[in-house]
């Protein structure tokens, strides 16, 4: 059993910053690619940055120099720091891996649960 658990949404200013949280766990014995797509209401679920085990990062233009993907690979997690954030970031925002468990030689891809983000005044 695979979990992504993430933490770290809510309610902030325009112009404010969350750290959004991912943690892996489970039967895993290898994590590609871990990011985070997100969904506003009424639009389809779009990616926002997605970071290989090693390499260089894809960010979506629309967050570029105001979010910043990271991981700690020891310890499975994923991180999106999200700086001056607009009104229009307002949407859950969902946890995303490519992994492959102890009981599959294939990987396949995980999503976590979601995380509300609210930019309101």
């Amino acid at each position: 059993q695979v979990q992504l658990v993430e933490s770290g949404g809510g309610l902030v200013q325009p112009g404010g910053s969350l750290r959004l949280s991912c943690a892996a766990s489970g039967s895993i014995a290898s994590i590609g690619p871990m990011g985070w797509f997100r969904q506003a209401p009424e639009k389809e679920r779009e990616l926002v940055a997605i970071m290989p085990s090693y390499g260089s990062t894809n960010i979506a233009d629309s967050v570029k120099g105001r979010f910043t993907i990271s991981r700690d690979n020891a310890k499975n997690t994923v991180y999106l720091q999200m700086n001056s954030l607009k009104p229009e970031d307002t949407a859950v925002y969902y946890c995303y891996a490519v992994l492959r468990t102890a009981y599959n030689a294939d990987t396949s891809p995980y999503w976590g649960q979601g995380t509300q983000v609210t930019v309101s005044s």
